[in-house]
């Protein structure tokens, strides 16, 4: 039995109370251990990931798969379950990924209770693997709360001025969804009569009809809070503008993804025939959200809060995406949510990187008030405007092909639903009013700034470099993606 995800699981958590001694012996040294410890576990979820496009686990099975009894007190038997497929596998490299960048971003932006704060940071990767690998009710829920608590303190105690209110709205949002989230799982589990269960894999295939569509619901609010589906995303812009921008790439770029893999993984794959029978509703609100995200994002003048609607967006292409598969079968729909997800964590991540990078060297991240960047700052110039292209999802950035196939999949699902591709065009359209404010303007006499160094300029590659790459070795997503596509369709 392999001891992998374990290892990936629990190496942050581990990592966590040494990066806090270290830091506070020397912040030097604290800070190279946080990036050492993160670059450890970047390269187990790259060996995890090569493990599942290698060997694609069939539909319904997973790679990599640990079970060990956890608590057992009659009648409720819960195992420790890890596993992972080619909907997790992405999930967690990204993951890994943007840990170490949030990590590398920090150096500079992050000057006080940093011991503290490099902590949290691996509780909350330790947290997010857990998530990403559960193949049990409770073992998910566990690590789901978990991801709150750090998440929480990053926002209310290294937040901006209003730190403390957005916080408490991200708490009270969050932990309302996931308490129902939770009633539906144990509605499930009294329901199932002689077999009870909260094991993913044993339960999938094998709920009735009948007990599937209160628990559907329920699932329904806990994700879309998370992912977040409008309108239960207030939540969602206050703590982007609140929150310090290597936090921001942690929140949209991870935390988002949750709402996407509950709803594929708990949603789809535990209540398939009661999603397959509402699966138009869930397509009309991606699709709104993916029209509300684009047109909110046009009237903000805070570069962050424009780029958190943007997130509105992107994220409704994943619901939009996966139900277009169980609404028609398109298996590109759910290929293409997962490969979403990928490519919405590297371009928005490196947009809310550069978002505090901008404000740190300018004094400000008010669009009107930013003024000829392509003059002042060229490097940080030509990264906003490359970083912009990709969250536009313009061709050579994977971006593209995602948007493309969830399009696609949901024009063959309801032909009404072809006014989606108006979504990227207003997503164009305020992009490219912000670069012409931001970037071609004329630069504000006497107004001096500096521009970011090579070593931040390579950080930002680590963003932009594999979403050109995946665009043309997008197999290396899609192939692990395919079973799980087929066995959601399957089941319902």
């Amino acid at each position: 039995m392999s001891f992998v995800l374990s290892v990936l699981v629990f190496l942050p958590l581990l990592a966590a109370p040494s990066v806090y001694l270290a830091t506070r012996a020397n912040r030097r040294a604290g800070l190279y251990l946080s990036l050492a410890l993160g670059a450890v576990v970047l390269a187990i979820a790259l060996y995890t990931s090569w493990a599942v496009y290698s060997s694609p686990p069939a539909p319904g099975q997973y790679q990599l798969s640990e079970r060990y009894s956890w608590i057992n007190f009659r009648p409720v038997g819960l195992d420790f379950h890890l596993g992972v497929d080619g909907l997790s596998s992405p999930l967690l490299l990204v993951s890994a990924l943007l840990t170490v960048l949030a990590i590398f971003g920090s150096r500079k932006l992050i000057d006080h209770h940093e011991p503290e704060y490099y902590s949290l940071i691996f509780l909350f990767e330790g947290a997010i693997m857990g998530v990403f690998t559960s193949l049990n009710l409770i073992l998910f829920y566990v690590f789901w709360e978990v991801v709150l608590i750090p998440m929480f303190f990053f926002i209310g105690v290294w937040g901006g001025p209003r730190r403390k209110y957005a916080a408490m709205k991200f708490i009270i949002f969050t932990y309302a969804g996931s308490t129902i989230m939770l009633l539906g799982f144990l509605y499930v589990y009294l329901g199932m009569g002689s077999s009870p269960s909260f094991d993913i894999q044993d339960l999938s295939g094998h709920i009735p009809v009948a007990l599937q569509y209160l628990p559907l619901l329920a699932s329904f609010i806990g994700f879309a809070v998370k992912l977040p589906l409008v309108p239960f995303h207030t939540w969602l812009p206050d703590a982007h503008v609140e929150a310090p921008s290597p936090i921001s790439v942690l929140l949209a770029g991870v935390l988002l993804k949750m709402g996407g893999y509950g709803f594929l993984r708990i949603s789809m794959g535990l209540f398939p025939q009661a999603s397959y029978q509402y699966a138009w509703v869930f397509l009309v609100l991606g699709l709104f959200s993916m029209f509300y995200g684009a047109a909110a994002a046009i009237l903000q003048k805070d570069l962050k809060k424009m780029i958190a609607f943007t997130s509105i967006n992107h994220m409704g292409f994943v619901l939009f995406g996966a139900y277009a598969t169980l609404a028609y079968g398109n298996l590109l729909g759910v290929q293409g949510a997962i490969f979403q997800m990928f490519a919405h964590a590297l371009a928005v991540g490196s947009l809310f990187m550069l978002s505090g990078y901008i404000q740190h060297q300018a004094g400000t991240r008010e669009i009107p008030s930013l003024h000829g960047l392509g003059t002042s700052m060229p490097r940080t110039a030509t990264i906003l405007v490359l970083a912009s292209a990709a969250a536009m999802g313009l061709p050579p950035f994977a971006s593209f092909l995602a948007e493309f196939l969830v399009i696609a999949a949901g024009i063959s699902a309801f032909s009404l639903t072809a006014i989606s591709i108006l979504v990227p065009v207003i997503t164009a359209g305020y992009f490219l009013w912000m670069i012409r404010r931001v970037v071609l303007s004329a630069p504000e006499p006497g107004h001096e700034v500096h521009d970011m160094g090579w070593a931040d300029v390579a950080s930002f590659a680590a963003y932009l470099v594999p979403l050109v790459v995946l665009i043309v070795f997008s197999y290396l997503i899609l192939t692990p993606a395919a079973p799980v596509a087929a066995y959601l369709w399957g089941l319902a």
